[in-house]
């Protein structure tokens, strides 16, 4: 079976910290770009992240830029979000997608909402952030 899991996602305070992870099983990270989005209550699904097939090559929103640190660790067939200075306004159910076109389809994902390109969703984890 293909899919990925997300996990780490549960209830923190303003200025904390989590890690999420992305888990891939039935096929490799390998030769995948990882994009990370979040949706919360009432908004639609925006772009957070994206870390290429490098881990050097990595996308952010401007809104967490210098707080969210991507990485990948291939030996475990799995990607991660640090999530750093967590804002109240960061609660939402955080998703992973696999883009077989290392990050070309997070971008596009990110101007059109459904747009085809990534081939494959987590679950989602909750984040909440609230004091």
């Amino acid at each position: 079976q293909v899919q990925l899991v997300e996990s780490g996602g549960g209830f923190v305070q303003p200025g904390g910290s989590l890690r999420l992870s992305c888990a891939a099983s039935g096929f490799t990270l390998d030769y995948y770009a990882i994009g990370w989005f979040r949706q919360a209550p009432g908004n639609g699904r925006e772009g957070v992240s994206c870390i290429g097939r490098s881990d050097a090559y990595t996308y952010y929103a401007d809104s967490v830029k210098g707080r969210f640190t991507a990485s990948r660790d291939n030996a475990k067939n799995t990607v991660y979000l640090q999530m750093n200075s967590l804002k109240p306004e960061n609660t939402a159910i955080y998703y992973c997608a696999a883009d077989p076109l290392n990050c070309s389809g997070y971008l596009m994902e990110c101007e059109s909402q459904d747009s085809g390109y990534l081939e494959v969703w987590g679950q989602g984890t909750l984040v909440t952030v609230s004091s």
